[in-house]
């Protein structure tokens, strides 16, 4: 399934195995890292040190992707604060950057990363058809998916909101949304719930960014999804926006980083990575320097290790 990644991929290997840094789970080196997320001098806009020549078991995709030093990894392109295109044609934000810390205890350096644009619709797929070795897109954990892919983390715990325009005070919760339209992404648990259990009108779309002209033209009263991507537009767009009932959120989002169905040493491999993270520090700093520009940053979650 990765051969064509693992080609790509050999002529990184050589470079990302002349760095030197602290030792991944798991890996020869290993050794507690406390306080390194202070002290971090590493590689890429996350300052993330790679482990040098990390050692995993023959056959297993840490060893794969190792031995090729190049990963790809899906994230979405459209949504400040967590995946968003930005300069020399990279995304940023913290699914970016969490991503990067799973590619640097790999051995994979920023620059051996290959960012594919995974919009909600497309995340099972993409991890089934081998597009890329995994998914971290806002994607909420939930026992559906799980029947389709498997999870590591959650790294995140979000919640559904609500975002209206800034002079619009008629729309404080959900239960106000019964019967009108609003816009989200086809396929995301927010679309699902805000018509199920709300019974709106759904004017569903592709990608979260394309519901804006929506709202601002009067097409839609709403746009639903999660908080923190939510803030991300009112951020971006100062004045236009703003989060309905002060930002009050109705639902528990747990975003996961989306794995093949079954890969249970690549899963545990990447908790304990998260893991490891949450406890030195590491985790904040990289919320800090990305969604925490906007938001407060948060305890990092319990991982739920089925």
């Amino acid at each position: 399934m990765r051969s064509r990644r693992l080609v790509l991929g050999i002529a990184a290997a050589a470079v990302a195995l002349t760095l030197t840094a602290c030792g991944a789970p798991g890996s020869a080196g290993s050794g507690d890292d406390t306080g390194a997320a202070e002290e971090a001098t590493g590689d890429g806009p996350y300052n993330l040190e790679i482990a040098e020549s990390p050692e995993f078991d023959e056959g297993t995709t840490m060893a794969e992707l190792a031995a090729a030093g190049a990963m790809t990894i899906g994230t979405k392109f459209d949504q400040p604060l967590f995946g968003l295109l930005g300069t020399g044609d990279k995304p940023e934000g913290f699914d970016v950057a969490i991503g990067a810390l799973v590619a640097s205890k790999l051995g994979i350096p920023f620059d051996s990363i290959e960012w594919v644009e995974t919009p909600s619709p497309q995340r099972e797929q993409s991890i089934q058809n081998g597009t890329v070795d995994a998914v971290v897109a806002t994607y909420t954990i939930n026992d559906a998916r799980k029947e389709l892919v498997d999870f590591a983390g959650p790294y995140f715990e979000a919640g559904q909101a609500i975002m209206v325009l800034a002079d619009d005070d008629t729309i404080i919760g959900p239960d106000d949304l019964a019967g009108q339209p609003v816009c989200s992404v086809e396929g995301s648990t927010p679309a699902k719930n805000i018509v199920d259990t709300y019974g709106a009108e759904l004017i569903a779309t592709d990608i979260y960014s394309n519901c804006l002209d929506p709202l601002r033209n009067g097409q839609v009263v709403a746009v639903t999804t999660d908080n923190v991507i939510l803030s991300g537009f009112v951020d971006q767009n100062e004045g236009e926006f703003k989060l309905a009932g002060d930002g009050e959120t109705f639902t528990e989002e747990p975003y996961g980083i989306g794995l093949e169905l079954g890969d249970t040493e690549f899963r545990g491999f990447v908790n304990d990575v998260l893991q490891e993270a949450f406890d030195d520090g590491t985790w904040a700093r990289l919320f800090d320097e990305t969604a925490g520009e906007v938001l407060p940053t948060p305890d990092p979650p319990t991982i739920d290790r089925y």
